[in-house]
């Protein structure tokens, strides 16, 4: 596998170091090893799927407050998305900082999302999947996100989304992760 650093500390884009041959290709998607030697652990107790038949849809920005906050590694299986992560770590030299990502099924390129970041995507393409392994089981009570369009953050989305969740579209402003624990 190909590790590429993104802007934001500790994410990483990760890309199949291909095999190829007349039958097609082969690669490695997941090896604890490599991925330990960039200093990412990401024991997966999770595989989440999301099927989106509209072009526009939008998912998040979502996230789960400590001690319960989610790494992820993202890839999409059909289709295409811009997959944006904030990171949320007051500590970090990347807080409150944005990345947004072209993720394709034909690039069979993933997203190391780093716990204490949000999370979400617009789906580019009509008929779009997408796959991720996650650190940690869902936990309702420390589900939390910020508003996809909030002025303190700042995305640049390609284009207005054109279906968001009642859910989604009712997340507040950015809020320090220590206020929205309380």
């Amino acid at each position: 596998m190909i590790f590429t650093e993104t802007k934001l500390q500790g994410a990483f884009l990760v890309d199949v170091q291909r095999i190829n041959d007349e039958r097609g290709f082969f690669g490695r998607s997941w090896c604890e090893d490599e991925f330990a030697a960039h200093g990412i652990h990401l024991p997966p107790l999770q595989a989440n799927l999301s099927s989106n038949p509209r072009k526009g849809t939008l998912r998040g920005l979502h996230y789960q407050l400590p001690p319960h906050e989610e790494t992820k590694l993202v890839r999409c299986t059909r289709g295409a998305i811009c997959d944006v992560i904030v990171d949320l770590r007051e500590e970090s030299p990347t807080y409150k900082q944005w990345l947004a990502v072209e993720l394709t099924a034909d690039s069979f390129r993933m997203l190391f999302v780093p716990g204490r970041f949000a999370h979400g995507f617009l789906t580019l393409e009509d008929n779009t999947d997408v796959a991720y392994q996650v650190s940690a089981k869902y936990t309702p009570g420390a589900e939390r996100g910020l508003r996809w369009n909030d002025p303190a953050i700042g995305v640049e989305w390609p284009f207005e989304p054109v279906l968001i969740s009642l859910k989604d579209t009712a997340l507040p402003d950015f809020q320090p992760l220590v206020a929205a624990a309380h």
